[in-house]
């Protein structure tokens, strides 16, 4: 199989994607976003290519995951992702981290720089920290998660499910339901999906819904029956409890009894309407596991795929510059 620069446009060059790092969502125009799920779509195919997984063009790289937030799937995600392309793929998790003995995050910023790595994958607990690194160093930087503030690719990989599944999204119903002042998730994937055309509601109890949060042209719900009618996209959240300080729901029992997602509940959606989890997910509060594990109607292990497949073409395109590839020099 091969893997042609940009497969869906049959362009070269930065025009496509004039950015050097990859910090959040908002920095990006909606031409922008397609050309990087256009880009993703070869690497969905390679990966389904039997035992034809690796290309290499990343051979000689050094990718450096600094992970300073626990993650299971991301990490690994993005570790795959690294390995497939050739790259030497480094993980430095939280335990291991110097912050943890009072390091600050500029001295952290530049220990990390004079490692020489060619491109950094960074998660931090704080919001903004992972910009704040990407002003620091010298190669390109993805954010894989800072504080309440973005997870880009996590919203790519969302779009890039969508669109294999839907077609298209003019005119799409997208409801986000769950913890949504907390999520990281919910406010890549309002940028991401309002700018390539879909309606998004976000549902939420109001001590979990963030202030003015029309701003990103989404419709605020507080019942979650009326968001999911004629919706065609159902995404579900988790809560949070590790970033809440104190009583955000009353409990899980109730949650469950006004925001679950059940099968009775699933029938105010169209009847193709497609469920979506980024995970880890809390079975029985959230969702239910019938609905989780529906094989017609869930796309959550798709969307796991689409993971490695979107984080394989990010890293690709941010190091071409470095790489020399025509048109990126």
């Amino acid at each position: 199989m091969t893997i042609s620069p940009s497969p869906a446009t049959g362009l070269i060059g930065r025009d496509n994607f004039p950015h050097r790092h990859l910090v959040g969502i908002a920095n990006l125009a909606p031409h922008e976003i397609r050309f990087l799920l256009d880009e993703a779509e070869q690497w969905a195919s390679l990966n389904r290519a039997g035992s034809r997984k690796h290309d290499g063009r990343l051979a000689g790289l050094t990718q450096m995951n600094a992970f300073f937030e626990n993650s299971t799937r991301t990490l690994l995600s993005f570790e795959v992702a690294g390995k497939r392309l050739g790259a030497d793929v480094v993980n430095m998790h939280a335990a291991q981290s110097s912050v943890k003995k009072g390091e600050t995050l500029i001295d952290t910023a530049v220990t990390l720089n004079s490692m020489r790595a060619d491109v950094m994958v960074i998660r931090h607990m704080s919001s903004g920290a992972v910009q704040l690194i990407a002003d620091m160093v010298d190669c390109p930087v993805l954010n894989a998660g800072d504080g309440r503030h973005e997870h880009p690719t996590q919203a790519l990989l969302d779009a890039l499910t969508i669109r294999r599944r839907k077609g298209s999204f003019e005119g799409l119903i997208v409801t986000i339901c769950g913890d949504i002042l907390h999520s990281r998730v919910a406010r890549s994937n309002m940028l991401c999906l309002t700018a390539l055309g879909a309606q998004v509601r976000v549902c939420a109890p109001p001590t979990l819904m963030p202030p003015a949060v029309e701003r990103y042209r989404v419709t605020p719900f507080h019942d979650f029956n009326a968001a999911l009618d004629g919706a065609d996209v159902v995404m579900m959240l988790r809560i949070q409890n590790e970033r809440m300080d104190g009583a955000f729901i009353p409990s899980a029992r109730e949650f469950h009894a006004l925001y679950g997602l059940t099968p009775e509940r699933l029938k105010r959606a169209k009847p193709d309407a497609i469920i979506m989890h980024p995970g880890p997910m809390n079975r029985g509060v959230e969702i239910v596991s019938s609905v989780a594990d529906d094989p017609d109607r869930s796309a959550i292990t798709e969307q796991v795929e689409m993971g490695v497949a979107m984080r394989m073409a990010c890293l690709d395109v941010l190091t071409r510059t470095a790489r020399g590839v025509e048109g990126w020099a």
